[in-house]
C-alpha cells in the first residue's frame, strides 16, 4: 500500500445473535486482508478481554476495546481515531447481536450504536445453519430495523454446501438491498475452544500459524473481499485526533503480572498508566521466584488463577515477598483474579484448598455457576490508591468465585451500582496501600485513577529513599 495515503477503510463485524461467527468472520477478514498485505488494526466493542487477544495475534498488532456504556461517545471515536491511523483497513468486531445493548428501550450499548459513532458500516454475519429462504426474512428485518445504519453486506457462517449457499443467494435477490458477500462452509475444527468464562484465552491457546493461514485461505476463498473493500468508505487520516498530553508525570516503575493466569487487562489502562510517567515491568507468578527489580507498585490483573491454582500456591517465595511488600505499605492494586490471589487461598468446586498471598483475611471459593456479571459504576466511598471520595470509575464484573468468610476488618472503598444505578452495595477491599476488587475497571472511564495511582507508587518510592537516608 502506499505509505502516503490519506485515507484508511473500517468497518464493524455485527451478528445476529451472539454465537453467530462474529469471531471466526472477524479472525478470518484480518488474516486473509493481512495476506494480502494490507496494515489491519483491530478493536473489540464491549468489555471482553479475551477476543482482543486473538486479534492481537492475528493483526500483528495490539487489538483495543471500545465500549459504549464504561466510556463516552468522544473517548471511542478518539480512541478508534487516533489507533487507526496508518492502517489499510480498520476491523471493529461487535458484541452479542447486532441491536443487543443495555436493555429492549434503546440502542445504548450495542454494536449498532458504535457503528453509527464511528460511521463506518455493517458486516453482517449469519448462522445459515438449518435455514434457507427464511434468512432472507431476517436480513429484511434486520436491513430494516435502523435506517440510520449503513450495511456493507451479509457473510453467511455455517453452510451445509454449495447449493445451501446457492439457495440463500436466490432468496436475498430482489428481496433486501445488502448483497450476500459469501459464506463460510460448516468446519467445526475451526472453532475455538470455550471455557467458563468464554473462550479459552489466546495466552492460554495461542493462534497456530497454520489455523491462522487456513482460516486466511478459507475466507479468501468463500468471502468476496475486493467487493468489500469497494463498498467500504474511506476515513479521512486528516480528520483523525490526537489525544493530548497526560500533564505531569511521575517516573516510577511498576510490576504487571502478565501469563496465562492473568492477562486480563485493558491495553488502555497499561498505556493510561504509562502517559503519567510508569514504566511497566512485566512478571509471571507462575514462573518467576522473586518480583523485578526497582519497582514501587504492583498491578495484578485478572485472569484465570483457578486454573493454575498449585503452581501459584507452590511458588512460595513469590507469594511471601509479595504480602510482606503489602505489610510496609507497598501500593498494590487488583482486580478479580489478581485479587483472588491476593486472598489467603482458593477453594475449588471440590473442595481442595490452595494458599495464595495471604494480604486479604478471606478465602475464595469457585462455584460452578455464575456468581456475578454486569457494567459496575464505582464511586469512591474512601480515599484509596485510586483516588479520593467521591471519584467515578466505570467498569465490568464476570466471575464464578465468592468470599468464604467475607470482608471482615477490611474497610470498603467502593460504593458499587449497576449500569442502571440500582442495588447500590459496598466493595473495594482496602488494606494499608492494597486496594482488590472484582471490578475490572477501564481507567478511560476516568484517567485520573491511573495518575492517582502512578502518583502514589512515586510517593511511596520518594518517601522510602527519605526514610533510608535518614538512618544512614
Amino acid at each position: 500500500m502506499d505509505t502516503n495515503k490519506t485515507v484508511i477503510k473500517g468497518l464493524v463485524v455485527g451478528g445476529t445473535h451472539s454465537g453467530s461467527g462474529k469471531t471466526t468472520v472477524a479472525l478470518g477478514l484480518m488474516a486473509a486482508f493481512r495476506r494480502r498485505g494490507l496494515k489491519v488494526c483491530a478493536f473489540k466493542a464491549g468489555p471482553d478481554f479475551i477476543d482482543p487477544g486473538y486479534h492481537s495475534q492475528t493483526c500483528g498488532a495490539v487489538s483495543r476495546n471500545l465500549d459504549g456504556w464504561m466510556l463516552t461517545q468522544g473517548y471511542n471515536r478518539k480512541s478508534f481515531q487516533k489507533h487507526a491511523r496508518g492502517s489499510d483497513i480498520a476491523i471493529v468486531e461487535g458484541v452479542m447481536g447486532l441491536f443487543d445493548g443495555y436493555d429492549g428501550k434503546s440502542e445504548a450499548g450495542s454494536t449498532a450504536q458504535m457503528a453509527k459513532w464511528l460511521r463506518l458500516p455493517v458486516l453482517l454475519v449469519v448462522d445459515a445453519r438449518s435455514m434457507a429462504r427464511s434468512a432472507a426474512a431476517l436480513i429484511y428485518g434486520f436491513e430494516h430495523f435502523d435506517q440510520d445504519l449503513d450495511f456493507a453486506g451479509a457473510v453467511f457462517n455455517r453452510i451445509g454446501s454449495p447449493t445451501h449457499l446457492r439457495y440463500l443467494k436466490e432468496a436475498l435477490a430482489g428481496t433486501v438491498k445488502m448483497p450476500c458477500l459469501g459464506g463460510l462452509p460448516r468446519e467445526s475444527d475451526l472453532a475455538l475452544p470455550e471455557r467458563h468464562l468464554g473462550l479459552v484465552t489466546s495466552e492460554d491457546n495461542p493462534l497456530s500459524s497454520d489455523y491462522v493461514e487456513r482460516l486466511a485461505g478459507l475466507v479468501e476463498e468463500s468471502i468476496d473481499l475486493e467487493t468489500i473493500l469497494a463498498r467500504l468508505g474511506d476515513i479521512p487520516e486528516k480528520g483523525l485526533e490526537k489525544h493530548p498530553s497526560s500533564g505531569k508525570c511521575y517516573p516510577v516503575r511498576i510490576g504487571v503480572a502478565r501469563d496465562e493466569a492473568f492477562c486480563f487487562y485493558y491495553q488502555d489502562n497499561l498505556e493510561i498508566l504509562e502517559s503519567f510517567g510508569a514504566e511497566l515491568v512485566f512478571f509471571s507468578p507462575l514462573r518467576d521466584e522473586r518480583l523485578p527489580e526497582g519497582i514501587t507498585g504492583l498491578y495484578l490483573g485478572g485472569g484465570y488463577p483457578e486454573l493454575f491454582a498449585l503452581r501459584l500456591s507452590d511458588n512460595v517465595s513469590l507469594r511471601g515477598e509479595i504480602r510482606g511488600l503489602a505489610e510496609k505499605d507497598f501500593p498494590i492494586y487488583a482486580e478479580c483474579g489478581g485479587f483472588m490471589f491476593l486472598c489467603q487461598g482458593i477453594q475449588d468446586t471440590e473442595g481442595s484448598f490452595y494458599p495464595m498471598a495471604g494480604v486479604y483475611p478471606f478465602t475464595v471459593r469457585m462455584l460452578s455457576r455464575l456468581k456475578s456479571l454486569g457494567y459496575r459504576e464505582v464511586r469512591l466511598a474512601a480515599s484509596c490508591p485510586l483516588g479520593t471520595v467521591g471519584q467515578v470509575i466505570r467498569g465490568h464484573e464476570f466471575h464464578y468465585s465468592e468470599m468464604i468468610e467475607g470482608p471482615k476488618g477490611v474497610q470498603l472503598a467502593y460504593s458499587i451500582a449497576g449500569r442502571r444505578g440500582k442495588d447500590t452495595h459496598g466493595e473495594g477491599f482496602l488494606m494499608r496501600n492494597t486496594l482488590g476488587s472484582y471490578v475490572h475497571l477501564h481507567f478511560g472511564s476516568n484517567p485520573d485513577v491511573g495518575k492517582n495511582f502512578v502518583r502514589l507508587c512515586w510517593k511511596h518510592r520518594n518517601e522510602r529513599a527519605s526514610f533510608i537516608y535518614s538512618q544512614k
